[in-house]
């Protein structure tokens, strides 16, 4: 098992930046591959960014050169830092943690962290 937490959201006006964090606990060393999501009103789940154990990383098209994730594996943490901030960014942001035993992969989720952009 994973427990994933995520924190660093709230309120920001368009041009602003903030740091979303996720920490995790549990089955650390399973842990394959850690990345952010996030969920508009309406709309559905989509990759923000990714990073796997290695440290390669991938963005979702429209945050790129905006957004950067980045990995402290000693505090257990992947970070999301949020540049230029846009009104379409606002969203609830998931931190998603892909685990493995042996074979069989399973995908963790933390509870979410809404980020919203407005003047």
């Amino acid at each position: 098992q994973v427990q994933l937490v995520e924190s660093g959201g709230g309120l920001v006006q368009p041009g602003g930046s903030l740091r979303l964090s996720c920490v995790a606990s549990g089955s650390i060393r399973s842990i394959n591959y850690m990345g952010w999501y996030r969920q508009a009103p309406g709309k559905q789940r989509e990759l923000v960014a990714g990073i796997t154990r290695g440290g390669i990383t991938n963005y979702g098209d429209v945050v790129k050169g905006r957004f950067t994730i980045s990995r402290d594996n000693a505090k257990n943490t992947v970070y999301l830092q949020m540049n230029s901030l846009k009104p379409e960014d606002t969203a609830v942001y998931f931190c998603k943690a892909v685990a493995l035993y042996g074979a069989i992969s399973y995908d963790y989720w933390g509870q979410g962290t809404q980020v919203t952009v407005s003047s």
